[in-house]
């Protein structure tokens, strides 16, 4: 949990993973979920006490077991919010206990939170989830849409039927079900937001399928946006840039994931970590953003795309 940015550069082995969308815990060097520079809102003036950016919130995190999910979720809960992850079930069970343990550590036991497994490419899947939450903490005041998955093939024709419905359940689909189960129970006030990403703007020709998933997101965002103002719900994105992330080796071969061949083709020359992004996040969900809406943040290290 160092608060200094230890860009896995030249510590980068080759790896790769059969999971989709990927696992954290098998990853080296760790990503970096967490830095001891950030510091929560919650202080003390003279006599009047800040209250934390999120306090009494409570906020759904889809792939909040790992990642800039797992960044996300720590921080919305060191800044007052109830939390609840989505996973993708059995087979990221690990990834979700290590991130229920580090909340639970950096809020001193204090942090509600709770973990729903769920496929969540599926209608279904996606109301029970929000049924949970709401069962237990009677309402939803954030969504973070951000679980994805993406497969490297370097040809279209690579691209089987399966794979394209799979992608777009997973990136798209997820979105769409899960923001109208939650906007039954979301009020003035609350916010969604939605994790798109660098390629929906320069593309990645290795990650057709995905890149077109996260283009549509970016639309997804703007449409929705306009739809929600009249109810005072605010809709944002974010687009990370080369990010250190469990999908990373679980989509690209070994041998592109090592030192100079990943991550280096942005203005800083290095790929970023999970906490570097997360607060993009909180960012949006506070009130520091009421004025804010149907916008993309770009933490992408530098990078300049046509936004």
């Amino acid at each position: 949990m160092s608060s200094v940015v230890e860009n896995p550069g030249p510590q980068i082995p080759a790896q790769v993973q059969r999971q989709h969308p990927g696992l954290e815990h098998p990853m080296q060097p760790r990503p970096q979920f967490f830095s001891t520079a950030y510091k929560p809102a919650e202080c003390l003036l003279t006599l009047v006490t800040i209250a934390s950016k999120l306090d009494g919130r409570v906020a759904l995190i889809t792939g909040g077991d790992s990642g800039i999910g797992r960044s996300i979720a720590c921080l919305y809960a060191l800044e007052g919010a109830d939390v609840a992850i989505v996973y993708k079930g059995q087979i990221e069970e690990e990834d979700k206990e290590e991130t229920l343990q580090v909340i639970h550590k950096l809020t001193n036991g204090k942090a509600k939170v709770i973990a729903c497994p769920a496929d969540i490419g599926f209608d279904d899947q996606c109301k029970c989830v929000v049924d949970s939450v709401v069962r237990k903490f009677g309402r939803i005041d954030i969504l973070v849409n951000n679980a994805a998955e993406q497969f490297y093939k370097e040809s279209i024709v690579e691209i089987t039927p399966e794979q394209l419905e799979r992608t777009f359940r997973s990136n798209i689909f997820s979105q769409f079900f899960l923001t109208r189960h939650c906007l039954r129970h979301m009020k003035k006030g609350s916010c969604i937001i939605n994790t798109t990403s660098i390629v929906a703007y320069r593309g990645e020709a290795g990650l057709l399928d995905y890149c077109s998933t996260k283009g549509a997101i970016v639309s997804f965002t703007r449409g929705l946006a306009l739809q929600l103002v009249k109810r005072g719900i605010r809709v944002n994105g974010v687009a990370p840039g080369p990010i250190w992330t469990p999908l990373i080796p679980a989509s690209f071969p070994a041998d592109k994931v090592e030192k100079g061949k990943w991550g280096e083709n942005v203005p800083m020359k290095r790929p970023g970590q999970p906490f570097e992004v997360a607060t993009s996040y909180v960012f949006l969900a506070s009130q520091d953003a009421s004025y804010i809406t149907g916008q993309v943040l770009h933490p992408n290290g530098g990078a300049i795309v046509n936004a």
